[in-house]
């Protein structure tokens, strides 16, 4: 379990990991035609327009949760396959590069600031948003549905394949579920997540 000092900084850490995951799903949806997320005031960073509580409970508690999904109409897209596929992967990526940057001033700042109580604090705070970010990454890239990772599986199958993977939907919160309680969804994300960890120290700066 988190100290008191790891829960009270891993709350604004976050809400700013929630709210720009959501904001990449419902801008790329945007941008490729669909107007729902703008609609249903998606396309911001204020964490009220996304969180969802046990999953934010869940993310302060254990670094594994989710937020209230956007909702995307996938006729608007010219490519309905390549259009879902890619908002489905904009959610991680958008956690990836916020942790690349937190990642980045941890790199810079930490050999730089003087120790005190204050920096000790401040580098807890940036290689928590790291880990955040990573762990709201690989835990979405899951090939289970609803998550992230299962559209993007999808739009990589061949049509029928697809189809068929398709109809496990309906029992994919239950797999999810019953992961979760067992830690499975901890063994399949930790691989995930050291690759999403080994890519972010090659393309520091």
């Amino acid at each position: 379990m988190p100290s008191l000092e790891q829960v009270i900084l891993a709350v604004p850490a976050i809400l700013l990991a929630i709210s720009f995951h959501e904001l990449g799903h419902g801008w790329v949806a945007y941008k490729l035609g669909d107007p729902t997320p703008k609609y249903q005031g998606r396309l911001t960073l204020n964490p009220l327009a996304h969180l969802d509580p046990i999953g934010t409970l869940m993310l302060v508690l254990f670094r594994i949760g989710w937020a209230k999904p956007v909702m995307i109409n996938s006729h608007y897209f010219k490519n309905r396959r390549l259009g879902t596929m890619l908002v489905s992967l904009a959610g991680p990526v958008a956690n990836l590069i916020l942790g690349w940057l937190f990642y980045n001033v941890l790199k810079i700042a930490a050999p730089r600031l003087p120790y005190t109580a204050f920096s000790h604090t401040l580098m807890i705070f940036l290689l928590i948003n790291v880990q955040v970010n990573l762990g709201l990454a690989a835990f979405n890239l899951i090939p289970i549905p609803p998550l992230d990772g299962s559209h993007i599986l999808a739009g990589l199958l061949p049509p029928r394949a697809a189809y068929r993977y398709a109809q496990l939907a309906a029992y994919g919160p239950i797999i999810l579920a019953i992961l979760l309680i067992s830690g499975g969804a901890g063994l399949i994300m930790n691989p995930i997540y050291r690759v999403l960890s080994q890519l972010l120290e090659r393309l520091s700066l």
